[in-house]
């Protein structure tokens, strides 16, 4: 399938830094709760992420990630996830989490 270019700027790709993370033992696959930041124009938000191969809560506080910012909020159990955060799978097929190679500022939108 082909994209067309103009498809492709709907979807809105930011910087975000965790703020805390929780485990989330009541999701059907293992995962993690990550509460972010996306600087004053977006604020706040929260997405589930099933990274637990590779982080845990303790090291992932002040980590800035890439997100997905306007998808529809998923409800996964009692949880609402407002952001996708973006990874790619390592070579057993679990996931690493993308992130800015230098430090930019929170919200910047990927382009």
């Amino acid at each position: 399938m082909t994209l067309e270019f103009e498809d492709f700027l709907k979807v809105d790709i930011r910087v975000g830094q965790i703020l805390r993370a929780e485990p989330f033992p009541e999701a059907r696959k293992p995962a993690i709760k990550l509460y972010l930041d996306f600087g004053p124009k977006i604020g706040e938000r929260k997405s589930s992420a099933q990274i637990v191969q590779h982080y845990d809560v303790e090291t992932l506080p002040g980590r800035k990630v890439l997100a997905v910012v306007n998808l529809a909020p998923r409800q996964i159990g009692k949880f609402r996830s407002e952001v996708l955060v973006l990874g790619v799978p390592d070579a057993d097929g679990e996931v690493v989490l993308l992130k800015p190679d230098k430090d930019v500022p929170l919200g910047v939108q990927m382009f």
